[in-house]
C-alpha cells in the first residue's frame, strides 16, 4: 500500500484551481478530495526512486474554503490519524484583497525535544497562531525567497545521517551531494510537524537563492571556473537543479502553464524521470537563457513577479549581469504588461535591491576593482575581496541595478500607474525598508519601497548587527563615498533612505493590499515563560491610503 512519505504542499491557488504537492513511498493514483464535491488526481511520477504527484484540482468557487484529504490508491493518508491541526482546507481568492506574508532563511528546526541555538522558527509560531484560531486571519499567500535548504549548512543530525552513508573526509564532506541527500533536507525540513500543517493549508510560491545550491552561487566567472574544477561540483549542481524542480518550482505554475509545459509532460510519460531531468538542469547550467526559473503570477490586481537572480547571471567580467539579456527583456514584458490592470507590483528578488549605502558603495567599488578600473593588481584583489566578503548583490552588478531602477521608475509612472511598487528580497538576516528618490521631475508616481525581511529561522551573530547599524549610520555612507571615488565607478542615478528598521530577529513580514491601500506588518518569532514560542508584531503601519477605486479600463 503506498504511503505519504511528504507532503500535502498546498501551491497554486486562483479562483477556480488549486495544485498539491505530495511524495509518495510507491508509484499510486494520488486524488485530493474536497469537503464541498470538489477534487482531483493525479498519477504519480519518479526521479531517483522517489515518486511525486501534483494533483490539480479544478472547479473551485472564488470566496470560499474547503476542507480537504489526500488518498493514495483510494486510501486516506491526508489528515493524520490523532492530528493535532485543524483540517487542511484551500481557500480561494475573492478579489478583494490579498495579505502576502514573505521571509528567506530557514535553518530546519531541531526536534521538539532539543533546544533550538538560533530561538523560534517564525514558520512554526505562524502555524501556532493559525492553528490555535482557524477562522482568525491569515496569509493568503507565502512567498518564500530563497535559501528554503541549506546544501553547504547542514544540521548535526544531516551530518550524522551522511557519515553513515559515505566519508565525510572525502569532497564535499558534510555538505550535501547528491540527488538523494537533496531528499533528505527536504524531509528535515517540511516535516517539521507545524510546517507541514503550515504549508497544506497556506498557498506559497517560492524561488532559490545560494544556499539551496551552495554558498555565492554564481559569484563570477572565475569562481565558477573553480567550482567545474572540483570534481564534485558538477554532481551538486544537477542534484540541486533536479530537486530544486521536482519540490520547488513544479508547485509555482498554474495548472495552464503546466499543461503547456513539455518538459512536464515528458517527466509525467517516462517510467523514469532522472535523466530528462539531469538533461534539463545541464542546459541550465550550459545557457541561462535556455531555460527560464522566473515566474509570474497575478492575485486579482496584484501583481507577483518572482525573478531569479542566481542561475540567470551573466558572469564574464566585461558584460557582467545580475539577469541574462532573455531574462531582463522577459521581466519588463511581464511588469509592463497591461499597464492599469494591477494596483499593486511586487517584485520578487532574493538579493536585495536597495542595500545599506555602505555596503552598496562597497560592492560598486568592488565591481569597479574586479573590471580592471585600477588595475590587474587591484583586479586581483578585488576577486579575492568579492569572494570572501560575498559581494554579489545587485550592487556588485552596477548597469543591473540601474535597469532595474530604469525599470521600476516606469512601471510607476503615468496615469494608470499602481499606487506601490515593491521589491522583496531576503538574504541579509535583518529587515528593513527603505525607499528611493529620484532627480527632481524624474521620479515614478507610485510609491516604490524595498522591503527586506531575513531570516525566518537563522542566525543573527553580533558581527551582522553591527556590521549593519553601521553600514545604515551618516559614518558608513561617508566611507561608502571613499569607496566609490577609488573606484572611479558612475555614481547610482537614485539615492534611497532607510524608513523603517532595521530589525534583528527570527521574522515575517506581511503586506495587506486591499484596493490601492498597502499595510505593512513584521513580525518577529519570540519565546515565551509558558514554553510556547508566540509571534510578536514589532512594527505595522500604512505604505498606502486607499485614496481613490481601482483603475479599470474597457478590453
Amino acid at each position: 500500500m503506498a504511503g505519504l512519505r511528504l507532503g500535502p504542499l498546498l501551491r497554486y491557488v486562483d479562483g477556480s484551481s488549486a495544485t498539491v504537492w505530495i511524495e509518495t513511498s510507491r508509484p499510486c493514483t494520488a486524488e485530493v478530495r474536497c469537503a464541498d464535491g470538489t477534487h482531483g488526481e493525479a498519477r504519480t511520477f519518479q526521479v531517483a526512486g522517489h515518486h511525486y504527484a501534483l494533483v490539480p484540482v479544478t472547479g473551485l468557487r472564488p470566496g470560499t474554503a474547503s476542507t480537504y484529504e489526500v488518498l493514495l490508491d483510494g486510501t486516506p493518508v491526508w489528515p493524520l490519524p490523532d492530528s493535532p491541526f485543524p483540517p487542511s482546507e484551500i481557500r480561494t481568492p475573492d478579489g478583494d484583497g490579498l495579505r502576502v506574508a514573505f521571509g528567506s532563511c530557514r535553518w530546519a528546526a531541531p526536534p521538539a525535544h532539543e533546544a533550538d541555538p538560533v530561538g523560534p522558527d517564525a514558520l512554526d509560531t505562524l502555524a501556532a497562531r493559525i492553528a490555535a484560531d482557524p477562522t482568525a486571519t491569515r496569509p493568503d499567500v507565502l512567498l518564500l525567497l530563497g535559501d528554503q535548504v541549506y546544501a553547504d549548512e547542514t544540521s548535526d543530525a544531516t551530518r550524522r545521517w551522511l557519515a553513515a552513508r559515505r566519508d565525510l573526509t572525502e569532497p564535499p564532506g558534510d555538505q550535501v551531494a547528491d540527488y538523494e541527500e537533496y531528499t533528505h533536507l527536504y524531509y528535515e525540513s517540511w516535516l517539521d510537524p507545524e510546517v507541514r500543517w503550515l504549508l497544506s493549508t497556506v498557498p506559497s510560491c517560492m524561488i532559490f537563492d545560494d544556499h539551496d545550491v551552495i554558498d555565492d552561487w554564481n559569484t563570477s566567472a572565475s569562481w565558477l571556473a573553480d567550482m567545474r574544477a572540483t570534481p564534485w561540483w558538477r554532481e551538486r549542481l544537477l542534484s540541486g537543479l533536479v530537486s530544486y524542480w521536482v519540490h520547488q518550482h513544479l508547485g509555482n505554475l498554474s495548472p495552464a502553464e503546466l499543461a503547456a509545459d513539455p518538459l512536464y509532460a515528458a517527466v509525467r510519460a517516462s517510467a523514469d524521470a532522472t535523466d530528462l531531468l539531469r538533461a534539463h538542469a545541464s542546459l541550465a547550467d550550459k545557457d541561462p537563457s535556455a531555460v527560464r526559473w522566473s515566474y509570474r503570477r497575478d492575485f486579482g490586481r496584484v501583481r507577483v513577479v518572482m525573478v531569479d537572480t542566481r542561475a540567470a547571471r551573466v558572469l564574464e567580467e566585461g558584460s557582467r549581469s545580475m539577469l541574462h539579456p532573455a531574462e531582463e527583456r522577459w521581466l519588463r514584458e511581464q511588469v509592463l504588461d497591461t499597464p492599469g490592470s494591477y494596483d499593486h507590483l511586487l517584485i520578487g528578488t532574493s538579493l536585495p535591491w536597495l542595500l545599506p549605502h555602505l555596503v552598496h558603495d562597497a560592492e560598486a567599488w568592488n565591481a569597479a576593482l574586479c573590471r580592471g578600473e585600477r588595475g590587474g593588481r587591484w583586479a586581483r584583489f578585488g576577486e579575492d575581496l568579492r569572494r570572501r566578503a560575498d559581494l554579489e548583490h545587485w550592487a556588485a552588478f552596477p548597469a543591473s541595478f540601474e535597469a532595474l531602477a530604469g525599470l521600476v521608475a516606469e512601471a510607476g509612472s503615468g496615469e494608470r500607474a499602481p499606487a506601490t511598487v515593491c521589491v522583496l528580497s531576503g538574504d541579509v538576516h535583518h529587515a528593513y525598508v527603505a525607499e528611493p528618490s529620484w532627480p527632481e521631475g524624474g521620479g515614478p508616481g507610485s510609491r516604490v519601497l524595498q522591503l527586506t525581511c531575513s531570516p525566518v529561522h537563522n542566525s543573527i551573530p553580533l558581527s551582522i548587527r553591527l556590521g549593519f547599524r553601521f553600514g545604515w549610520s551618516g559614518v558608513g555612507r561617508a566611507l561608502g563615498r571613499w569607496f566609490a571615488r577609488h573606484g572611479r565607478g558612475e555614481r547610482p542615478s537614485i539615492d534611497w533612505r532607510r524608513t523603517g528598521g532595521p530589525w534583528f530577529g527570527n521574522q515575517l513580514m506581511t503586506l495587506t493590499l486591499r484596493g490601492r491601500s498597502a499595510r505593512l506588518r513584521l513580525d518577529q518569532a519570540r519565546a515565551s515563560r509558558n514554553g510556547r514560542p508566540r509571534l510578536e508584531t514589532v512594527t505595522e503601519y500604512e505604505l498606502a491610503p486607499d485614496t481613490s477605486p481601482s483603475i479599470t479600463h474597457p478590453r
